[in-house]
């Protein structure tokens, strides 16, 4: 398939004049990592380069925290070639930086990492050593991700005397899916890991979305066996590239991919998803944060005025994150209010926005606190709201060009995904999962992953046996999910300034701050003339109540009052695409938030996993530290796909258990009775179903064999197995069934089950043979009416 051109389209001649060049550069605010040390004083000792100068380091034991040279040693330096220690002073200080941009503290363990007893106790001069040697593996392999880093290759640089921190910290990596992760050819040719036991684990994965892949990819390449249930038709979730046409006859090539869920990533240093970019060759298109903002009647905002009102937001937030902190002081944590009201009080008490701009502009940066938590300030926690940010990534912000379906479609290629799939109960016990389906299917596994998003969990549309546990339904009720909405719109060309890639619009109404507030450009991107819209706050509940075309109607005057003042006609879009995430029946939402009362301990309940390490979750309401983000909805897939290993691991070390534990719910062998009333051939007690998906011989087909002589319709005489065509062939001429029971085992190296037992792989075979047989059964109905 040919590459589509990214370049952007030629602009109209009747093209807006370029804004003023002292517009505000509108940047969320940063905030310092608590208890971070200065970067500059971390240090680990490798082997020096030999030299033969006075100042080379002697070799010593640990990682040591020495103060920065002085600045009198570095100016009579000034010329020189830097000193051997020198020169590892700062390749220390890169690779620090580097793993912090990857979620590593500077100076401590991982929870996972102190889980996984990476050191034998902790504090001790083996824990500085190994931070070292685990920051040096994690920079290595960023320094190329498109190189499988093997683990001889990371004891290069390593004293010998550390290489058993080498063996533990590259250990942890892979399995956590720090390094080697990914698209690049060399990761995805090497050889998937000895799995934990034999046969290896099966995992059921509900939800096709980042989450999904990310750990349906990552339990591969640990040597489980994977399926993944999707709901929808497609893979991404709420992660989805459309393809956006022209339907006139005077633009009839004008085409262009939009994003319509997540489409920003939000920062790019330590981002999983760039390292994709990195490894796919994919460009990175830098959101450039210059916004021009216009008033109601299309005039642009008084810059001076802008100014002073974006620093008096910033003041009056800043005022009540001062507030939380004496409330939290004095009175705790458990002590909430709502963030709309603390910076409503604030607000009246200082006077601020006297005039109608003042009080528009207030609004505006209100919605756009609004979209970025996707959620009413009514409901967001004073207290909480934020707790996220001292986790943020890192670097610019950046749109793929193309869209992020490039990501989704390249980590879903060649995953066992079953589409149309939309789970509807999940039963969990001691002995494995039972996945029920809305087409009447149920698949069987060892564990189950569930990736559905929040909304789904809180609308209570997967029924789980036995009930989850509390403390969790109660962490899902309290964490919010609240909603964005887009109108993205197709032109025949490009008449805004496309050198813009952002512009803010101003209502008169307070209750509609959130109703296209905010333009993106995404021409440069998108391969053609396109603008995004965004709806947020209250405004994007009350469009998801109006028609779509008064939408679109509505976003073009908007669009009319800002430019045909200066003399810009707008012509009416070729394509029009309207969100609604609320009413998806798939997400009930766009992304979760903290509530008031609830805090970011709930992001992590709702990522613990129950049934005793049989029901795991993941997803970006599970990631406390990157939540709302897409890259904190693949990093979760990373973790339980470790978590899920470190389980089967531990499993495999245990001899069966038999407890108290809920016994699965037995399926039986009612759901095949019908299928094998019409077998494609019988002999003996044996009868046959072939895989309608393929004609090859050395397809799996499903054979029934009737033990005992029990009458036909006793559910309980019979047990399945999966044999090839040519096989199959070859028990047709055999002598009677006990020589065919002996070629299954000793010829063919097939066992008979029971129906429960037949896998995923028998599981996918029996769902093919039932759309098959219901799309013969529908010709045929359609057949009987003509």
């Amino acid at each position: 398939m040919e590459e589509p051109d990214w370049t952007s389209p030629p602009s109209s001649p009747a093209a807006a004049a370029s804004p003023s060049p002292t517009l505000p550069r509108r940047k969320r605010r940063k905030k310092q990592f608590p208890g971070m040390i200065p970067l500059s004083r971390v240090r680990i000792l490798r082997n020096p380069p030999s030299s033969s100068s006075s100042d080379r380091p002697q070799p010593q034991q640990a990682l040591l925290y020495d103060p920065p040279p002085p600045r009198s040693a570095a100016i009579r330096r000034r010329g020189r070639p830097p000193s051997s220690a020198l020169r590892l002073s700062r390749d220390l200080d890169v690779e620090a930086l580097i793993a912090a941009a990857a979620g590593f503290p500077i100076d401590s363990l991982t929870e996972e990492e102190i889980h996984d007893a990476v050191i034998p106790s902790l504090g001790a001069t083996a824990q500085l050593s190994y931070i070292a040697v685990r920051n040096h593996i994690v920079s290595r392999w960023r320094s190329d991700p498109s190189l499988w880093l093997t683990e001889s290759q990371a004891l290069e640089s390593i004293r010998t005397e550390h290489h058993g921190l080498v063996v533990v910290a590259y250990s942890f990596l892979l399995r956590h899916g720090y390094i080697n992760f990914g698209l690049a050819p060399a990761i995805l040719s090497a050889p998937p890991r000895q799995p934990p036991s034999l046969p290896a684990p099966a995992v059921i994965i509900i939800g096709a979305g980042l989450a999904g892949l990310s750990a349906a990819r990552h339990l591969l390449s640990l040597g489980f066996k994977v399926a993944v249930l999707e709901g929808r038709c497609r893979p991404g979730g709420r992660v989805y590239t459309k393809r956006m046409h022209s339907s006139s006859a005077e633009f009839p090539n004008v085409t262009a991919a939009v994003d319509l869920g997540g489409s920003v990533l939000t920062g790019i240093n330590g981002n999983p998803l760039a390292v994709l970019a990195r490894q796919l060759g994919l460009p990175l298109h830098k959101v450039r944060d210059i916004c021009p903002l216009y008033l109601p009647d299309g005039r642009p905002v008084d810059s001076d005025i802008d100014d002073r009102m974006e620093a008096t937001y910033n003041q009056i937030l800043e005022k009540v994150c001062q507030l939380r902190q004496t409330v939290c002081d004095e009175l705790g944590a458990a002590v909430d209010a709502s963030l709309g009201t603390a910076l409503e009080v604030f607000g009246k008490a200082h006077e601020i926005a006297t005039s109608g701009e003042e009080r528009m502009l207030f609004d505006w940066h209100l919605a756009n606190l609004e979209y970025a938590n996707a959620a009413l300030l009514s409901d967001l926690s004073m207290v909480f709201w934020d707790q996220d940010d001292p986790y943020e990534m890192g670097g610019d912000h950046c749109f793929i060009p193309g869209g992020n379906g490039r990501f989704v479609h390249a980590l879903a290629e060649n995953i066992p995904i079953f589409y149309g799939r939309t789970v509807t109960s999940v039963n969990y016990g001691c002995d494995g999962v039972l996945v029920y389906t809305n087409t009447g299917q149920a698949f069987r596994g060892d564990m189950a992953l569930c990736t559905v998003p929040l909304g789904v969990l809180k609308k209570g549309s997967i029924q789980f046996k036995p009930e989850l546990p509390v403390k969790k339904q109660e962490a899902i009720k309290r964490l919010g999910f609240g909603l964005l909405n887009k109108v993205a719109l197709l032109f025949p060309y490009t008449f805004w300034d496309s050198s813009r890639d952002t512009f803010g619009h101003l209502t008169e109404n307070s209750d509609q701050r959130g109703e296209f507030f905010l333009f993106y450009s995404y021409t440069s991107v998108a391969g053609g003339p396109l603008l995004i819209a965004l709806v947020a706050g209250e405004s994007a509940i009350e469009f998801e109540k109006t028609p779509p075309k008064d939408c679109v109607e509505k976003c073009l005057e908007v669009l009319r009052k800002i430019f045909t003042p200066k003399g810009v006609q707008v012509p009416n879009p070729l394509e029009a695409v309207c969100t609604r995430w609320g009413t998806d029946r798939f997400t009930h939402g766009s992304y979760s938030y903290v509530t008031v009362g609830a805090s970011g301990d709930d992001y992590d309940i709702l990522s613990e996993s129950v049934g005793d390490g049989r029901l795991f979750f993941a997803g970006e309401a599970t990631n406390r530290r990157y939540p709302a983000t897409m890259h904190g909805a693949m990093l979760s897939g990373f973790r339980e796909a470790a978590n899920i290993e470190k389980t089967a691991r531990k499993r495999a070390q245990k001899p069966s258990e038999s407890g108290n534990d809920i016994k699965m719910v037995d399926v039986g062998d009612n759901d095949l009775d019908d299928l094998f009333r019409v077998a494609d051939t019988s002999f003996g007690g044996f009868s046959v179903i072939y895989d309608p998906a393929s004609p090859n011989e050395s397809s799996a087909s499903l054979v029934r064999v009737q033990i005992g002589g029990r009458e036909p319709d006793s559910k309980s005489g019979f047990l399945y197995g999966l044999v090839s065509r040519n096989n199959v062939m070859e028990l047709a001429v055999m002598d009677g069934d006990e020589e065919r029971l002996s070629a299954l085992d000793r010829d063919f190296g097939r066992k008979l089950v029971n129906r429960t037992s037949l896998g995923i792989e028998g599981e996918a075979l029996i769902v093919r043979i039932k759309e098959a047989r219901s799309h013969n059964n529908r010709n045929k109905e359609a057949a009987n009416e003509v």
